[in-house]
């Protein structure tokens, strides 16, 4: 294990640069800082929803684990060169989705994010997601990124977006329905 913060604040950082995992300094704006701070976010949004109360244990313990997950993305992010997301990790996330899928009614419209605050949570936190998997995109185009990591952030996104679905029907029976003409 590395070292551990005793002091928060460092000062290397106040002239707008910050250190990577190897120990070299890039801008805060560089592709990698973006990619790596953007599923940080992610993984904010996605502790959002589980500290909503009455979560179903199920969907309390994948999610739980995808935050590990993105913490190990992260970190695979700020080392160059370094690999920690595999295709076991986007394989178990490709089971999760196809189970809570399973019981959902085939969608025929299109869902508005919303349908209580666990749903509206995890549709924000699915929004997020989507987000770093552009970032990270934009870093995999001028940088080496591990292949199933960009696939990782794909099917999380999708899997946020099932249990969205599973979460509106939890929490009041409904997904809130796009309707295409307004009065």
């Amino acid at each position: 294990m590395g070292n551990r913060l005793s002091k928060i604040y460092t000062r290397t950082g106040d002239e707008g640069s910050t250190g990577l995992g190897d120990g070299s300094r890039v801008p805060k704006e560089s592709l990698r800082v973006e990619a790596y701070g953007t599923v940080d976010e992610a993984n904010s949004a996605i502790g959002l929803v589980l500290a909503i109360p009455a979560l179903p244990q199920q969907i309390g313990r994948c999610l739980m684990e995808v935050q590990h997950d993105l913490f190990d993305l992260g970190g695979e992010l700020c080392i160059p060169g370094h690999r920690m997301i595999t295709a076991t990790h986007v394989e178990r996330l490709e089971t999760e989705l196809d189970g809570f899928n399973e019981a959902l009614p085939p969608l025929k419209e299109f869902i508005l994010p919303g349908g209580g605050p666990a749903a509206a949570a995890c549709h924000v936190a699915r929004t997020v997601c989507r987000r770093a998997e552009r970032r990270c995109w934009s870093l995999a185009r001028a940088e080496n990124v591990g292949p199933d990591s960009l696939k990782y952030l794909n099917r999380l996104s999708d899997l946020l977006f099932v249990v969205a679905r599973v979460l509106a029907r939890h929490e009041n029976g409904a997904e809130v329905i796009w309707r295409r003409t307004r009065p």
